[in-house]
């Protein structure tokens, strides 16, 4: 064999190799697709959820500070879920239709996560002067809500209601909370660390509920780094 060529060779083995080892990392490093949920603002939701005065909105969305009643009759703020990850959703303790699959996902996704502190949940009655704390004891304690966990409540209807347009996006319809007022939906909302939206979710579907497992898993990862 001729020695130029075998050197040749050789100089071109060694360029492989350490292309292989440095190229490759660096190739897949540009191409990788970042795995991290999107952090919804207004203008990237179907305008149909989003409340008119702020549906332009294109960055920086958080919910809003919030004042609610608890099961106990304790006042539920934004602190009990500072530094928190949660699933928040609307419901009603009379609803016969999606609401006892809502409560049932919610009861499962509760179960998952009942060891992890970092996790809450969330739920806003929309008939709140039906919904007392007497009622929406009884109703916890039949679905199995643990205390500081999961807070379901009640409040000003008002207030719920421009939460449920104005920081949620959970609503397909229009109106102003008065008492003719009525909102009914199936959507889970989940809601990171700093207050923003990472994923809405159809609350009736159990295989969606793997779906918000795995994103608050994604969510996790994003704060360990």
């Amino acid at each position: 064999m001729d020695l130029k060529f075998f050197k040749k060779s050789k100089s071109t083995f060694i360029f492989f190799l350490v292309f292989t080892a440095v190229g490759i990392p660096v190739f897949y490093h540009l191409v990788k697709v970042e795995d991290k949920l999107p952090i919804y603002s207004p203008a990237d939701v179907n305008p149909k959820l989003v409340d008119a005065s702020v549906r332009n909105k294109t960055k920086n969305h958080t919910v809003a500070d919030f004042t609610l009643i608890n099961q106990n009759g304790d006042t539920i703020t934004q602190k009990d879920y500072e530094h928190k990850i949660y699933v928040a959703d609307f419901f009603f303790t009379r609803c016969q239709t999606i609401c006892i699959l809502m409560a049932s996902n919610m009861t499962e996704l509760q179960e998952h996560f009942k060891n992890d502190e970092d996790v809450m949940f969330l739920s806003h009655s929309v008939t709140p002067v039906m919904d007392s704390i007497p009622v929406l004891k009884e109703y916890a304690e039949r679905k199995g809500v643990v205390d500081g966990k999961w807070n379901v409540t009640t409040g000003d209807k008002k207030h719920i209601y421009e939460l449920a347009r104005k920081s949620y996006f959970a609503v397909l319809d229009e109106g102003n909370g008065d008492e003719n007022d009525f909102i009914h939906t199936e959507n889970f909302v989940l809601v990171d660390k700093e207050r923003r939206i990472r994923g809405i979710y159809d609350g009736t579907k159990k295989e969606e509920m793997q779906k918000i497992i795995n994103d608050i898993a994604l969510l996790k990862e994003e704060y360990t780094k």
